[in-house]
């Protein structure tokens, strides 16, 4: 493996570049830090560019599980793995990967329920909802456009590998998106709290696309106006809102109890 000593090397410098958005957009490159999520990004079927270990790492079980992994293997300093690792205790070890991307028709192939992100901005709300589709058995999320980005290493961290086992497709426009989910019969269907429809009195089983809007706004107006169903979640008590997540969290786990309820007849 070679060693990087120097803030100067040119490989370093496009490591400290990546955790700009716009440098990540550019190269189509992300960073994944720590062993747990780099193997599962390979498990997963994630093209790693480079791994880079932190000189004093020294788990060999680790170091001999990369050394299979096709990618270049770089050692760095311990002041210069610090000094571009976003978390507060490295562990030592990380990786450039390939941002994967979907067509149309790649991210509706065997597809059922979706989650429409709405100019999300929280890392920790994205991870929890990319979390729990994934553990709902939802396909695919459509990334409006102002969503935070999602390669960014705080929502890596946050999304603790689902990133890679649901698919992505970046939308621009609400109508534009509500056309591609029409024309692949999905259901679209939007929280509001001026509507009387419970969200458990919907039918939100199978192929259905869930709108989750921004933390401080909610959806946009052309999702309340255009979705094809528009539910409410029961509130008591003085609350207004729920948490983005949270509310994400109980429409896709009654949707996912929903479609076992009809599986059992």
């Amino acid at each position: 493996m070679k060693k990087i000593t120097s803030a100067d090397n040119e490989r370093y410098k496009n490591l400290i570049k990546l955790g700009k958005k716009k440098h990540r957009d550019r190269e189509g490159l992300y960073i994944i830090e720590g062993i747990n999520l780099i193997e599962e990004a390979v498990k997963n079927g994630a093209q790693l560019k480079s791994i880079f270990i932190r000189e004093d790492f020294s788990d060999q079980a680790v170091l001999d599980a990369i050394d299979s992994y096709d990618a270049e293997k770089y050692i760095l300093t311990n002041r210069l793995f610090d000094s571009f690792a976003d978390t507060e205790t490295p562990q030592g070890i990380a990786a450039v990967a390939v941002k994967p991307s979907w067509t149309v028709e790649e991210f509706f192939e065997d597809s059922d329920n979706i989650i429409v992100l709405d100019r999300l901005q929280d890392p920790g709300n994205i991870g929890t909802i990319l979390r729990t589709a994934d553990a709902c058995g939802f396909s695919g999320a459509v990334i409006m456009k102002g969503t935070a980005d999602l390669f960014s290493p705080k929502t890596v961290r946050a999304t603790a590998g689902s990133l890679y086992r649901v698919k992505m497709l970046y939308v621009d426009t609400p109508l534009e998106a509500l056309r591609i989910l029409s024309e692949r019969g999905k259901k679209t269907v939007c929280t509001s709290p001026h509507v009387d429809t419970l969200y458990f009195d919907a039918d939100i089983a199978s192929d259905t696309a869930l709108i989750i809007g921004n933390e401080a706004g909610g959806a946009c107006e052309e999702f309340m106006s255009e979705a094809d169903i528009s539910v409410t979640l029961p509130m008591e008590g003085t609350i207004e809102s729920l948490n983005a997540a949270v509310a994400a969290s109980v429409l896709m786990y009654d949707s996912l109890r929903q479609r076992r309820m009809k599986l059992r007849g």
